[in-house]
């Protein structure tokens, strides 16, 4: 009794070609292509949020309601040295509506800037968040 030592092979031309040379060459400059053009982008976009992070930004960590007219807002901003400007902030009421708006003054001096403010309302406030900082022009 003898033993097969072959190995079962496929039907010639049942499953496509084998292994080309030339489309490997073709995948690899693909892949490469592909590799270059998301580096590309990954680092467009950090350059374009360190950008932005070095202009003014600024947050409202914490708030308290004083009356049915006023809210304090403690207000943080971070900025570069020199750079003035102005921030919104606003207050909504338990339905949603808007009853307070307002623009507080960064001064130009330091890096950062914190201040607690009164921001006054049309109706008793609920919230109060900053909609953003600009840079003085």
């Amino acid at each position: 009794m003898t033993a097969d030592t072959t190995t079962p092979r496929p039907p010639e031309g049942r499953y496509g070609r084998g292994g080309d040379g030339e489309s490997d060459r073709r995948l690899k400059v693909v892949g490469a292509v592909c590799g270059v053009l998301g580096l590309g982008l990954i680092a467009w976009m950090g350059g374009s949020y360190l950008l932005r992070e070095s202009k003014i930004n600024g947050s409202v960590p914490t708030f308290q309601v004083l009356s049915d007219s006023e809210v304090q807002l403690h207000l943080t901003v971070r900025k570069g040295e020199g750079q003035a400007g102005s921030c919104t902030v606003r207050s909504q009421g338990d339905d949603h509506a808007v009853v307070g708006v307002a623009d507080f003054p960064v001064p130009a001096a330091g890096k950062t800037y914190e201040a607690t403010v009164t921001l006054r309302t049309t109706a008793r406030g609920t919230t109060a968040e900053l909609l953003g900082c600009t840079p003085a022009e």
